[in-house]
């Protein structure tokens, strides 16, 4: 039986370098070959490492830790609350929204005028093709987030068909959907809706202790901001702040919320964000099993943990009210995100509405995935991914990632130093965002060293708090600067 399950792990260890080995060389192949075909026309961006000038930084603003916490305290909902806007805040507000505007359509306008200076070669195109196709074998056959990846894959396909024009504006098919729901909030929100009718915030409520995990676990998204200040080093990376906070979103393995956040800090680099959130999110059972057995014993892994106490249904229906007014008085940067997360919950708890509860559970979330993931496929064009910014964004993923799983794992062992019931450190794995996969995960691990030791139930309280703790660190990015 041992020598069985030492040949499982020796070939689910090749899988996973071979599955990291591929991907690792796909990114340096489109990003070296897009870098080696552009030429060197950004080689004057900087003079030397220690002087470095970040392309496009200009009009991102310096925050400083005072400034960071006086532009949080502002944006709290009880400071907009009691203090009352003067006309001079009222005018600086909207000089702020037109400056932000601006310099969207200027992106925009750049995008266009270099799409005519420097035609897409046929090849690029033709290798985005074979990439679309991957990531629609790699759905199909390989069983990777398929409602997700095959759609994406297809988005790929189609926008990449020369004279086929379906992602030209205004008129083509995935540009629509694009400008209609991806482009901004709409598509995202919907999501967040139908994730709060299908999530069950039951084993968070019986175990409250439960969301330090997932607050531990959004170490990976912070400690990321400091991965791209060593990224920025190298020739041809250059991420302002807006973009690192974005990319940093990744760690949370949520995939909505980071295309929101990318849609709100930096809309040019979203294609490669959300392709690099969902993929990871779709290697979570690939990625974090080696992290959990390097971060605990096997006696900790074998921790059989007290059955969680049964939730009344007025705390189930009181829960995303609670989630909601917290997030108006303290957050609301993030109110769009929890907001929709705590309507989708509470139609589903609340009872007397089941039609809309199953609406948006079912048919409302599945129209808005395809539409979303097509939107999201429709932005892989070669001008956007072949190029270092877009390798940078893989590899940052990948770190914050492992980052998020080793937080929670790191949490749980400090939090039983001081439990008397002690917790499986398995379950803050569970801490990222990847709903309920994460989980699922952290079950089977524990299930693979005690059959008898399910863990599922306490790894969904975890799970849960991490979506929330994602939008947390997504509102805090947006109230920083003020967006």
């Amino acid at each position: 039986m041992e020598t069985v399950l030492n040949e499982n792990n020796k070939k689910n260890k090749f899988k996973i370098f071979r599955t990291s080995a591929i991907v690792c060389m796909l990114a340096a192949v489109l990003s070296l070959a897009g870098c080696g075909a552009s030429g060197n026309k950004n080689s004057g961006s900087s003079s030397s490492a220690g002087d470095k000038v970040i392309a496009k930084s200009e009009n991102v603003p310096r925050i400083s830790v005072s400034q960071f916490f006086a532009n949080i305290g502002k944006n709290t909902g009880i400071y907009k609350i009691i203090h009352n806007e003067t006309p001079e805040e009222a005018a600086l507000a909207a000089e702020q929204a037109e400056i932000v505007e601006h310099q969207k359509e200027l992106q925009a306008l750049q995008a266009a005028e270099d799409m005519k200076a420097h035609p897409v070669e046929g090849w690029k195109k033709l290798f985005m093709l074979a990439i679309g196709f991957l990531i629609v074998y790699l759905g199909a056959v390989k069983g990777f987030e398929p409602l997700l990846l095959i759609p994406i894959g297809f988005g790929t396909i189609l926008v990449n068909i020369p004279g086929a024009g379906m992602g030209d504006a205004p008129d083509g098919m995935l540009h629509i959907i694009y400008s209609a729901g991806v482009g901004n909030e709409f598509f995202p929100m919907l999501i967040f809706m139908g994730i709060g009718a299908m999530t069950d915030f039951g084993p968070l409520i019986a175990n409250p202790k439960m969301a330090l995990l997932g607050g531990a676990a959004q170490l990976g998204v912070f400690a990321t901001l400091f991965g791209v200040a060593v990224m920025n080093f190298i020739p041809g990376i250059d991420y302002t702040m807006l973009q690192a906070s974005a990319i940093a979103i990744i760690g949370g393995a949520d995939g909505p919320t980071s295309i929101y956040v990318s849609g709100k800090l930096c809309p040019d680099m979203m294609a490669v964000i959300a392709v690099a959130a969902y993929s990871y999110m779709a290697l979570v059972p690939m990625i974090q099993p080696p992290i959990m057995k390097l971060l605990t014993t096997k006696k900790e892994r074998q921790i059989k943990m007290k059955q969680l106490r049964p939730v009344s249904k007025a705390e189930r229906v009181l829960f995303p009210l609670m989630l909601l007014v917290v997030t108006i008085l303290l957050l609301p940067p993030a109110a769009p995100l929890i907001g929709m997360l705590a309507f989708g919950n509470f139609i589903k708890e609340a009872g007397c509405v089941q039609r809309l509860s199953k609406t948006v559970e079912n048919e409302l979330m599945n129209i808005v995935s395809i539409l979303l993931s097509l939107g999201v496929g429709s932005q892989m064009t070669p001008e956007k991914i072949m190029n270092m910014n877009a390798l940078g964004i893989i590899v940052l993923g990948l770190l914050a990632f492992c980052i998020a799983t080793m937080g929670g794992l790191i949490m749980a062992k400090v939090m039983n130093l001081f439990l008397k019931d002690k917790i499986n450190p398995l379950i803050g794995s569970a801490g990222v965002s990847a709903v309920p996969m994460a989980a699922r995960v952290a079950n089977k691990v524990g299930m693979s060293e005690d059959p008898t030791n399910f863990l599922l139930m306490h790894a969904m309280g975890p799970n849960v708090s991490g979506v929330i703790g994602t939008a947390i660190a997504a509102g805090v990015f947006i109230a920083t600067y003020g967006l």
